[in-house]
């Protein structure tokens, strides 16, 4: 049985979400999470500065648990530990909804995804002013699933690569969220099937990573297990 889903914006400091359950009460849930994270990291980070700006992994703290994931997530990506926050957030806002008993809990932070839910659910991939923007997406069918974009064209996010788009999908959206950051580095380069093939080569080869999409100069390169990709209208 389908049930009516309600959807919800949800904007707190450097975190824009959208919140998507059947239920109100998860949906409060995943805004309580979120309020509780980023107080959290904003303490350890102001006691520990440099889990803020350094680009390499650096060992995981015990506590709070947002910056042990996020540590955790970057030593698997061989990336630095703000790479997987929004996913790490992401994570944490969908564990708290499934507290509340509901059966469809997705948060989607500055386009990372995640999301566990008992119907199909549809996103969009954005890619800034390219033309493949928010003109296709993928149909979310098993769970749970994380969704991750890395851009070097568009996104506020550091990347050292050039691609429109790098996409990964994992289990968790902490861990896609840092392998998208790991594979959107190395998508460059004059040779356009190149590029596309190091960033597949690199998505492949971290723990925990699924499928991988590359827009890369209007090409496409996909390798492992992708959703089902949709028009968007």
């Amino acid at each position: 049985m389908t049930s009516k889903l309600i959807k919800e914006a949800y904007n707190l400091k450097d975190s824009q979400c959208t919140l998507i359950s059947e239920s109100q009460a998860a949906i409060e849930a995943a805004k309580k999470s979120i309020q509780r994270t980023l107080f959290e990291l904003e303490l350890y980070v102001r006691a520990n500065p440099k889990f803020l700006y350094t680009l390499i992994p650096i060992p995981a703290p015990e506590n709070p648990l947002i910056a042990k994931m996020m540590a955790d997530a970057a030593q698997q990506a061989d990336v630095g530990p703000m790479a997987a926050v929004a996913g790490a957030i992401a994570d944490l806002a969908v564990e708290a909804m499934l507290r509340t008993g509901c059966q469809v809990a997705v948060v989607e932070n500055g386009g990372e995804i995640m999301a566990q839910s008992n119907q199909p659910v549809d996103v969009a991939v954005a890619a800034g002013e390219e033309p493949l923007s928010k003109r296709f997406g993928f149909r979310l069918t098993e769970f749970p699933i994380g969704v991750a974009t890395s851009s070097g064209r568009f996104s506020h996010a550091l990347s050292f690569g050039d691609a429109e788009a790098a996409t990964v999908f994992c289990k968790n959206a902490s861990i896609a969220d840092a392998a998208a950051t790991a594979v959107g580095n190395v998508v460059k380069g004059e040779d356009t099937q190149a590029g596309i093939q190091a960033g597949i080569k690199r998505g492949l080869s971290i723990e925990g990573v699924e499928g991988v999409m590359i827009i890369y100069r209007g090409e496409v390169g996909t390798a492992g297990k992708i959703p089902q990709i949709i028009k968007i209208i």
